[in-house]
């Protein structure tokens, strides 16, 4: 049977590909390439480019290729857009979504992985964040994300279908082996944001808030390094194919860094000290975000292996430095 991973040519379902090709499994990626890139998905995976919310298209997969799990990643993420342009993330994030998910019900498949996010509780009043916090999410990415946990929970109540999602927090890192790493120009994560100012990539970089209730004044993120973050789909594919109940899962470390340490990381890692500017907050950025991650340590036995800052900023600054020199920036 074949795993077909949706936003399979992007930068974290393109690790779950690896990771599953590294498995022994078949997959089958489907992408549009509005923000993949086809060379990352390599034989013997099958690419298939086409939209996720084409149902006749997805039927035609269907019938091809012996499915019998989803492991779901196509999605928009960026938050400001998602203000500016809600609809486009409802009809992406959350219509598209339906009719997935309708398909495979069509076709009687019945596991299914969800990436989603940590946006759902938005700015919580407590950390480490829990799968018990309050949902509460404060823009349209966040709720375009909820809407699918829901619609999620509702079929498996309905049907004979089960479903782990995954509320991911900071992503970062790339493949240890340096297969792949975050490509996308214009990514607004952090980390990659910072190593591509001290390659000259960017015109350094700025910081939104040096007043927040933080130790050094910046906001706390949970880094979760990116191939821990697919061992953990690996295990809810497990759990799945063994018969587990459906699950909702935090995916961090339980700890964080400040923007001012991840900086500092970059800097030293790079040995380049890029300008740094420091600006007002932005609205909704909470002054910490950390998660609350025992449930997935004890109910799929994740252990983490990468949980180091330094290897995070090293992997992604070896990534972006090699990408740029291969299409020419540098």
């Amino acid at each position: 049977m074949a795993i077909l991973v949706t936003g399979g040519a992007g930068y974290i379902g393109g690790h779950m590909v690896l990771a599953l090709l590294d498995a022994g499994e078949e997959v089958v990626v489907l992408d549009d390439l509005s923000t993949g890139f086809a060379w990352a998905v390599q034989p013997p995976a099958v690419f298939v480019r086409g939209d996720m919310g084409d149902q006749k298209a997805l039927a035609d997969i269907f019938a091809t290729y012996r499915i019998d799990a989803i492991a779901h990643f196509a999605a928009k993420i960026v938050v400001p857009e998602s203000v500016a342009d809600p609809l486009l993330y409802y009809l992406n994030n959350t219509a598209k979504a339906r009719n997935l998910i309708e398909a495979a019900i069509d076709a009687d498949i019945r596991q299914f992985i969800f990436s989603s996010t940590a946006a759902v509780y938005g700015e919580p009043g407590v950390n480490p964040v829990t799968e018990e916090t309050p949902l509460q999410p404060i823009n349209p990415y966040g709720r375009s994300k909820l809407m699918v946990e829901w619609m999620l929970e509702d079929v498996a109540k309905a049907r004979d279908f089960s479903y782990v999602a995954l509320r991911y927090f900071n992503v970062a890192g790339a493949d240890p082996a340096g297969r792949l790493g975050q490509s996308t120009p214009n990514a607004t994560h952090l980390i990659k944001v910072a190593v591509q100012a001290a390659l000259g990539l960017r015109p350094g970089m700025d910081v939104f808030g040096t007043d927040y209730p933080t130790p050094d004044g910046t906001c706390i993120r949970d880094y979760i390094q990116v191939s821990d973050l697919i061992a953990a789909h690996l295990l809810a594919l497990a759990h799945l194919r063994s018969g587990g109940e459906s699950l909702v899962l935090n995916c961090g470390y339980g700890h964080g860094h400040s923007v001012r340490e991840v900086i500092d990381v970059v800097k030293q890692i790079s040995g380049i000290d890029f300008e740094v500017r420091l600006g007002r907050r932005r609205a909704g950025d909470p002054a910490m975000l950390v998660a609350g991650a025992e449930r997935i340590r004890s109910l799929l036995g994740w252990t983490p292996r990468h949980d180091d800052l330094k290897e995070i900023v090293r992997q992604a600054y070896v990534w972006e430095r090699d990408l740029a020199a291969r299409i020419g920036r540098t």
